[in-house]
């Protein structure tokens, strides 16, 4: 399928992205809502795990997206075997990755959290979380291949059967295994870990069986497993590791973030692990109008159709925007009542109001710098788009610090600079996509 740039169009790649990330967001919500009727720590533990994981498995997110990048480069030149070779090479460079994940997980992860974290309590229940997590860190790998090939190629509908998949069997053993109903042992926060790891496994065997039974198999000549190409790996690579870097830069901001929260104290831990829980939620539409974005710009370049780009930016920043604002008017009304899903705590409740109204304003800023900095990494300048990435986080986070530590501000003030991200992100994201040299790259 090759890229059109009307809003029908670009609705019909981003749905099925968003409606997978629905799904997604709901295994986050039950881990954050199981979890939060336990207590402050297993909240606060398996949400700086869960943090710590996504900074390791991001890593796999880049690579996996330098390969879409291509993948959505060929698609629009009707390249199509090429697709399958890609597909190939990347289980290969995935797998290998995933390897040396784990084995951070298990060896060197125990020594670095015990460094960084302040409570005993909180430390202990993050490594318990992270062992029995890392067991499923190359079925998670893998799925990032398949998600590849499917926003690559702009067929992205099985996503959401997908994440529906996984979003049951995690639902279903969270509350079986966290608090030990219907003959199962309390597992508590690992088993929330071991949930997550049986909701990868459950997606992976349901896309295999899904790709072979359609005829993307012999049209992109799939699961060929030729012999090693280190040409293919090489260009993947090359396109993929500045992404990887910027995943890991972005997220691990967000641990240290959080790190420096765990400073001001337990409960405001749980608060913003609460917070982030429906910021999460809150970005469900920007995520998947991003993906869309990042292959329908790379799908046009393909078509050598480089003048369409910045309109199609800016229908999706349209379908973005009114997307986002509705979602931000429901928490907006209704905030008190949502965050009472996370947890019984009334005190907990009323404190965590003012940093929700925070995030509800950020997201309008968010909102647009994502989708123009998934437009630069859509044109294939992933060096760029590091660079943005490394410059504005530097920033955000020397201002977060000295909000936080050095000024010892309140919480909500300390979620504000989160404005200096986003409104950093998207100014450097815009001057690019306006001077720079984009339109003669070739990948």
């Amino acid at each position: 399928m090759q890229a059109t740039i009307n809003y029908k169009s670009i609705w019909k790649v981003a749905l099925p992205i968003i409606l997978s990330n629905v799904a997604l967001n709901v295994i986050t919500v039950t881990d954050t809502v199981f979890l939060g009727q336990l207590n402050h720590v297993a909240l606060g533990a398996a949400g700086n795990a869960g943090i710590f994981y996504f900074v390791l498995i991001l890593t796999g997110v880049g690579l996996s997206t330098g390969a879409q990048i291509i993948m959505g480069r060929r698609n629009g030149e009707k390249n199509f075997a090429q697709i399958g070779a890609i597909f190939d090479q990347t289980i290969y460079l995935l797998s290998f990755i995933a390897l040396l994940v784990f084995l951070f997980l298990h060896l060197v992860a125990p020594y670095l959290l015990e460094q960084i974290t302040s409570s005993p309590a909180i430390y202990a229940s993050t490594i318990e979380f992270l062992y029995y997590r890392s067991f499923g860190v190359l079925f998670h790998f893998l799925n990032f291949v398949f998600i590849a090939f499917y926003i690559g190629t702009t067929n992205t509908k099985v996503l959401i059967r997908t994440t529906i998949v996984m979003m049951l069997v995690n639902v279903f053993f969270d509350y079986v295994l966290i608090f030990g109903h219907y003959g199962f042992p309390r597992m508590e926060v690992k088993g929330a870990a071991i949930a997550s790891v049986l909701a990868e496994v459950v997606a992976f065997f349901y896309l295999v069986g899904y790709t072979k039974r359609n005829a993307f198999v012999k049209q992109f000549e799939l699961f060929k497993f030729r012999k090693i190409n280190w040409e293919i790996i090489n260009k993947t690579t090359k396109i993929g590791s500045p992404i990887m870097l910027q995943n890991f830069l972005a997220i691990s901001s967000w641990f240290i973030f959080f790190v420096i929260i765990e400073k001001l104290g337990e409960k405001e831990l749980a608060i913003s692990h609460i917070i982030r829980s429906i910021y999460m939620v809150l970005m469900i539409p920007l995520f998947g109008f991003s993906s869309a974005t990042n292959t329908l710009v790379s799908n046009l370049i393909g078509q050598k159709r480089e003048y369409k780009v910045m309109t199609l930016i800016k229908r999706v920043l349209v379908l973005s925007l009114c997307s986002t604002m509705f979602l931000g008017l429901l928490s907006l009304l209704f905030g008190k009542q949502i965050i009472g899903f996370y947890t019984p705590d009334i005190n907990l409740i009323n404190d965590a109001i003012p940093t929700l109204r925070v995030i509800n304003l950020t997201m309008f800023f968010f909102c647009i710098a994502f989708i123009l900095f998934n437009g630069v990494s859509g044109t294939g300048n992933t060096k760029v788009s590091l660079l943005i990435e490394a410059t504005t986080i530097s920033i955000y986070l020397v201002a977060a610090y000295f909000i936080a530590i050095e000024f010892k501000a309140s919480l909500p003030v300390v979620w504000c600079s989160e404005f200096i991200y986003f409104g950093l992100l998207g100014l450097f994201s815009l001057w690019y996509l306006k001077k720079g040299n984009w339109r003669k790259l070739k990948i």
